[in-house]
């Protein structure tokens, strides 16, 4: 049986899903301006909301840390860059496909 883990690596704006401690699949990530940055700990999913609206793309996926978490966007062009709110942006058919591979509780390691 899987046992899914996340990594989001702040230095080269990459999200890795790892299967215990084998990297599946790797996509690009926006994540947060200087001011703005993307918190670096260990966190959990706690919630999982598609079509959440607004700037939050196809899907939205809470951290157990208030306010953060991994979602979609309405604008594909920042992925790669420095310019969320914080949260790690994907492009929308790249969070769907990972929300199908995690699961509340979920690992997330950000570094």
């Amino acid at each position: 049986m899987p046992a899914y883990r996340i990594i989001v690596d702040r230095s080269d704006r990459k999200l890795h899903l790892l299967d215990q401690n084998k990297v599946v699949k790797t996509y690009p990530v926006a994540i947060g301006r200087i001011t703005l940055h993307t918190p670096h700990g260990e966190f959990t999913i706690i919630n999982k909301v598609p079509n959440p609206g607004g700037p939050f793309g196809a899907l939205w996926m809470g951290l157990s840390k208030p306010h953060y978490g991994i979602h979609g966007t309405n604008d594909p062009s920042s992925i790669g860059k420095m310019v969320s709110h914080g949260c790690i942006r994907m492009y929308n058919h790249d969070v769907i496909e990972l929300s199908k591979f995690v699961d509340i509780g979920t690992h997330v390691t950000i570094r």
